[in-house]
């Protein structure tokens, strides 16, 4: 992924989830995956696809059971 890809993606995100401390950090070496942070939390990967010239980016956010809030009593 260009530079220009994961700033131009990086722009999306921010504006489409109203929330400027999204970042998109372009790896240290080649092939090696994008991450995706707020503030300073990691919360994913940035991967890009080229289907027969349409090209989309897929966001892969996992949340750990760790993080999650004690269950709420129903």
């Amino acid at each position: 992924m260009t530079l220009n890809e994961i700033y131009r993606v990086q722009e999306y995100l921010r504006r489409t989830f109203g929330n400027d401390k999204i970042t998109v950090i372009p790896p240290p070496k080649p092939n090696a995956p994008v991450e995706v942070h707020v503030a300073d939390e990691f919360i994913g990967t940035l991967d890009r696809d080229d289907d027969e010239g349409e090209i989309s980016y897929h966001l892969n956010v996992a949340i750990l059971a760790e993080d999650l809030p004690a269950a709420a009593s129903m």
